[in-house]
Parts: C-alpha cells; structure tokens; sequence
C-alpha cells in the first residue's frame, strides 16, 4: 500500500518515519512544497564521487562487502554550491541525499519502508537517478545513496540542496527480523 502526502506527514510526526531535516507539511499556500501526493521529494547532497579512472579493476561479485571495495575505487568531491557539478553525457557518479532517513523497527508498531525514484522533469533530459536498487527496507538509518547517470546530449548541472529524488512509502506487513545493511548509517555517497 503506497501512502498518500497526509499519510506520510502522520508516520512523520509518530516517529514511523524519521526524516532529518524534517520537511514542512504540505501547504496549498507552498508550491515549493516537498510533498506530492504519493511521495516525498529529498533533496541532493553537498558531494559527488566519482570513478576513478586511472585505475583498471573489475570487481568479482562473489566477494561481497561492496562497501569497502567502493572507498577505494571512487574519489569524493564537494559540489560548489554556486558553480555546481556538470554532470557530462554518459558519464556515472554517486552522489547522496541530503536528508538522513530512518524507518525505525518497533515491536508492535507500524513500519515502514520506501522506494526512491527519479523525478520525471529530469529524467525527461536523461538524468537517471538510480539504476536498479530503489528500495530503502524497513530498519535503514542513513542518507540515500544516488547512483546518477546522463544519458542526454548535453551537461546537466548539479547542484547542492535541489529537489533530486523521491520516495514513495510503503507500510510493512507482518513481523520483522531486522538484518543490518553493510550500508547501515551511512553518510558518504558510496556508504561509509
């Protein structure tokens, strides 16, 4: 079941879901609003990470621990928040919210998880926002982990703070058993 903004807005103030900073409540008066009526927009974070290049690897996907093998192979950057970052064609980084989420696991409670997803205006000039791993499960403490692309003709500008991502809710049914991500309280954008 998705949840609709004024749902969201209530697992918000229960502490089902914990947003920091905490988006204001939507407002008819606000058309700058982060809530749309099925999701939540989150906005892009202050640095990118970018492959390195002069470094030929492949990594063997049997090894796991993905996490460790990233901080080695990626340089991160701080995005100048007046110049931005071009983000030029067919080039991939990794980038993160700006916002820290968490969807805390209560005994007898409601919980809660999400899937982030682009935004149509800008995947309308080939930004892709994530490639195939859009579930945020119910447990995660951490910012959200962007795996950007352009896949347009032209540079896309980046910039620190704009509305990038969305998530769309979902209430979870049935008991859980929490089993922490290698990704855990992460806050850089390829997971430490």
């Amino acid at each position: 079941m998705v949840l609709s903004n004024s749902e969201i807005l209530k697992a918000i103030q229960k502490g089902y879901i914990v947003i920091d900073p905490s988006p204001e409540a939507p407002s008819f008066d606000c058309p700058d609003s982060p809530f749309n009526t099925t999701a939540l927009d989150l906005r892009l974070g202050n640095n990118v990470s970018i492959p390195k290049e002069d470094q030929p690897f492949s990594y063997d996907l049997r090894k796991g621990g993905i996490a460790s093998f990233l901080k080695d192979a990626y340089v991160t950057h701080p995005i100048n928040p007046e110049g931005g970052f071009a983000l030029e064609p067919g080039k991939f980084v990794l980038s993160n919210t700006l916002e820290k989420v968490h969807f805390p696991i209560i005994p007898g409670e409601t919980c809660y998880g999400a899937r982030v997803e682009g935004r149509s205006s800008y995947a309308r000039i080939g930004l892709l926002v994530h490639f195939t791993a859009p579930t945020i499960h119910a447990g995660f403490d951490g910012t959200i982990t962007l795996e950007l692309m352009n896949f347009g003709k032209n540079s896309i500008m980046l910039y620190p703070g704009i509305y990038i991502c969305q998530l769309i809710f979902e209430k979870v049914t049935g008991e859980i058993y929490f089993t922490p991500s290698q990704f855990q309280g992460q806050v850089t954008p390829e997971g430490k």
